[in-house]
């Protein structure tokens, strides 16, 4: 299958149909994509006044203006600085309306599921606020969740976002480790944990951990257990089924920018990042990304398989907002599984990640023959590129009429840059567009514009979904860092793109060197932490080799120190160290011994373009030799080159 095959062409009565179509209509803007698009990106603070006013966002919008302060949020701009709105009561606003209709669908591994109707789903917010607030919750306030995708997990978060405090969430295979490392940094007050969790036709038990995690976070004042496993719960820990006491439900307005989620991406030095999303930004964002770019709406069911760890679980519970029916799982995606709950569950708008689709290829399934997939309008794709191939099979395998809506952004904006819309064709391995109020272009090095050739991904204007700040950056220097010093008053994001003359889009995977398994993403830092830890290893390099719609290998290469080998025992400890610590994810496909970890001169490690090298670049062309202490190291990064390997 080449890439930019035609493989589907929206109906007429698809585009009539679509809830962009009447976005357009209604405020007298361009009836084609490009031009509304064009319109998104030169008039900034119109589109986005135009978002708040055409979804009228519950809140006061006040009389202030759209933008104020510096040109990007390192300089100080702040969105709506007169507006007072709350995430929450937007999610919970259809609980007025349609109090008797399904909200939350839950499946699970094992155990029956539930529906929660929305005045179910809105009374077990209340509660869980009045039991947050009786625990001394606040505005301003952490609460951070060690738990699956279980409706728990969302009641919770709407709850503390209720109040105006601010959630963050780790998925329970997370080691304890790599969940101190990120919520000891945002000191939280109350955390809400599961006993275990199962996967598949296995349960895990993880009451160890989580005593681990209480022991290391000095901040907690409660620790709320939703008993999966057994009955009971550890002493000094509040039962979930407690949790609720009797109160109105009732929603603190509060700043635009008041923090909202704190989610967490990696880079190659220290401490995952604590990236804060404010209540407003995610409110318009996934209005605009969910409602006109995924066309969902009142009446339609809307699955992703993720888990908490992944910013696409924050993008899911966002469906509430635009009317959507979700359907959250807690499970193994094995096999057909998330096709068939697609079926089960009358899906209309079904996300999965990339590998899942090609893994459904390469195992030869047929859902489109063997299931009833009639409501199902849009496949969503993300967590890493799908190629041509993977594209060609959902249209051969799956359903001939459906939009298969690839998208890619990340856990920094929380949403997609680049992805599906309703008004355009859909093509083999391309991205239909740039989203709306997304200035997406493609940069060579020295920040011209590329067509049709690849670049950095970069934003050169600021979108409100922008994270309001790190978490302990005070003077923005880590968030300068990270997006803004490359190419001054522009976001560099981290992605290879191709931008085709006609506004389509390629991409071909990270530019820098975080690692994503399986639409996990994790910063190689915590992996040495963990590696390094061990005195038998003096250095080490990984490399996650994935590309275009492969999840790749992940190759951990380490420097022995002196006297010691590589031996079984070391090997069986290391990964055992991995699992725990990190995630079985994240446990190495093969851990080669090499003479030296290649450096700059400065000291940093020469991940991005080993990871090159080992995708077939040329050895003269992925790294300046000149720049490096020891340039002969990277010779043994070269493929064919001979290496111990277990």
């Amino acid at each position: 299958m080449d890439e930019g095959a035609a493989l589907w062409e929206p109906s007429a009565g698809t585009i009539e149909r679509a809830r962009i179509t009447a976005f357009r209509r209604d405020l007298g803007l361009p009836a084609d994509y490009a031009g509304l698009w064009r319109w998104s990106v030169a008039d900034v603070d119109g589109f986005w006044d135009t978002v708040w006013r055409w979804f009228d966002v519950v809140g006061d919008r006040g009389d202030g203006p759209v933008r104020e302060g510096g040109p990007t949020p390192v300089d100080g701009l702040r969105w709506f600085p007169s507006a007072r709105l709350n995430y929450a009561e937007n999610a919970l606003r259809h609980a007025v309306s349609r109090p008797d209709e399904p909200a939350v669908v839950y499946r699970t591994d094992g155990a029956p599921g539930a529906v929660l109707t929305w005045s179910e789903l809105a009374a077990a917010v209340a509660g869980a606020r009045a039991g947050l607030a009786a625990l001394g919750v606040g505005r301003g306030d952490r609460v951070v969740g060690y738990v699956p995708n279980r409706p728990e997990a969302l009641v919770v978060m709407l709850a503390a976002a209720s109040l105006g405090a601010a959630w963050s969430s780790c998925s329970p295979d997370f080691g304890a480790a790599s969940v101190v490392d990120r919520f000891r940094q945002i000191e939280p007050k109350v955390l809400l944990a599961v006993d275990g969790y199962r996967y598949g036709a296995k349960s895990f038990d993880r009451r160890d951990v989580v005593a681990q995690i209480r022991a290391e976070l000095p901040s907690l004042e409660a620790t709320v257990v939703i008993p999966v496993l057994r009955d009971g719960v550890p002493d000094g820990t509040v039962p979930y089924a407690d949790l609720a006491r009797p109160g109105p439900l009732e929603f603190a307005r509060v700043p635009f920018d008041q923090p909202l989620w704190i989610l967490y991406s990696s880079g190659t030095t220290g401490l995952p990042k604590p990236i804060v999303h404010g209540h407003g930004g995610m409110v318009l964002e996934h209005l605009k990304s969910l409602a006109l770019h995924q066309d969902i709406g009142p009446g339609d069911v809307f699955l992703w398989f993720t888990t908490t760890g992944w910013m696409m679980w924050n993008y899911l519970v966002s469906g509430l907002m635009a009317g959507a029916t979700i359907v959250v799982f807690d499970g193994a995606p094995v096999g057909d599984t998330l096709w068939r709950m697609a079926a089960e569950t009358g899906t209309t708008h079904l996300g999965l990640g990339a590998p899942y689709i090609m893994a459904s290829r390469k195992a030869g399934l047929t859902p489109g023959a063997d299931l009833d997939l009639a409501a199902l309008r849009l496949i969503g794709s993300t967590g890493s590129p799908l190629p041509p191939e993977g594209f060609d099979w959902v249209y051969g395998h799956v359903k001939r009429d459906v939009l298969l809506g690839s998208l890619s952004g990340g856990t920094d904006v929380c949403t997609g840059f680049v992805g599906p819309v309703p008004l355009l064709p859909v093509r083999a391995g391309v991205i239909q567009c740039r989203a709306l109020g997304a200035a997406v272009e493609a940069y060579d090095e020295s920040g011209e514009p590329l067509i049709d050739e690849v670049g950095e991904l970069v934003l050169t204007e600021p979108m409100p979904c922008m994270p309001v700040g790190f978490w302990n950056d005070p003077e923005r220097a880590r968030y300068r860092e990270a997006y803004f010093e490359d190419f001054p008053g522009v976001w560099r994001h981290g992605d290879w793109v191709k931008i085709l003359p006609d506004g389509g889009c390629v991409i071909y995977g990270r530019s820098d060197s975080t690692l994503n398994r399986g639409g996990v993403r994790m910063g190689t830092s915590d992996f040495y932490r963990v590696v390094e830890a061990f005195p038998e290893i003096a250095d080490s390099l990984v490399i996650d080799t994935g590309r275009l719609g492969e999840e790749g290998r992940l190759l951990l290469y380490v420097q022995l120190a002196p006297g010691a080998a590589l031996d079984d025992a070391l090997l069986g400890r290391l990964k055992a160290a991995l699992r725990a610590d990190l995630s079985p994810r994240h446990v190495p496909d093969e851990v080669i011994v090499v003479p030296g970890i290649p450096r700059t001169l400065s000291g940093k490690k020469l991940e991005v373009p080993v990871r090159k090298i080992l995708q077939g670049a040329d050895p003269a062309l992925a790294a300046n030799r000149d720049s490096l202490a020891d340039p002969a190291l990277l010779d043994h990064f070269v493929p064919d080159e001979p290496n111990s390997s277990a």
